[in-house]
């Protein structure tokens, strides 16, 4: 069994654990995105809607979007969040640019339920196992879903998959960013190259960090890996006499 057909038979399953009747997918215009909504829709055939959501966003992200899903004929909606982004920033107290661009991901997270919820559908995330693994997520943003079809995958693994599934090449070449704003790009904010995060992920689950090509790397992905745990972990309950 091919890959692709064996996540897609993962996905079927978890929908139908769920008793759910199918999936809803934030459509970014990026690799993990398409590849999710492509093995969702050899999952689920019809029962998949991507949602294009912009909010201050490049609109190569929509383009691209429409690109996959009309080569795929994935449904597709598109709901404009610029408004309440807006309202939110003049409402809320000025902050720190993170706490203000977070804000993007959470209001995509709570449109994407709200469709979950309206039709039975589950939120099938996008996050890949670099990612994860390091915590290059909002939480509660685009870390929160339902299920993660490419949690098990890492980056240069999603790569392969996508050419296998037939994404378009421009999506594939595409620099990956989260779009929190103009020219952000996830390798320029992590200050790694995806291919060196894989590499140095392998040697620690492997036990062999110590020979990998740059130490450096290796401790700047283990102090990564150590300082997002809290978005990886269960929330901390307090129980009572075990303090």
């Amino acid at each position: 069994m091919s890959l692709a057909k064996e996540i897609a038979g993962w996905i079927k399953k978890k929908v139908k654990q769920a008793k759910a009747e199918g999936v809803v997918i934030g459509l970014s215009g990026g690799i993990d995105s398409s590849c999710v909504a492509v093995l969702s829709k050899m999952a689920l055939g019809s029962n998949v809607l991507g949602l294009i959501l912009p909010c201050q966003s490049d609109s190569q992200d929509e383009r691209l979007a429409r690109l996959l899903a009309d080569k795929f004929d994935i449904k597709v909606e598109k709901k404009t969040l610029d408004p309440v982004y807006e309202k939110l920033k003049e409402t809320l107290p000025k902050a720190g640019k993170l706490a203000m661009v977070n804000l993007k991901p959470r209001l995509r997270m709570l449109t994407l339920y709200y469709f979950a919820n309206k039709m039975n559908y589950l939120v099938a995330g996008c996050g890949n196992k670099s990612e994860i693994t390091v915590g290059y997520f909002t939480k509660y943003g685009d870390g929160g879903a339902d299920i993660f079809p490419l949690g098990g995958l890492l980056k240069t693994e999603v790569r392969k998959l996508a050419k296998e599934l037939g994404i378009p090449r421009e999506i594939i070449e595409r620099a990956p960013t989260a779009g929190l704003w103009q020219g952000q790009t996830d390798e320029s904010e992590m200050g790694i190259t995806y291919e060196d995060l894989d590499k140095a992920i392998i040697a620690i689950e492997k036990g062999k960090a110590r020979s990998l090509f740059s130490q450096e790397i290796v401790a700047k992905v283990k102090n990564l890996i150590r300082v997002s745990d809290h978005k990886r972990l269960p929330i901390p309950i307090y129980e009572k006499g075990r303090s």
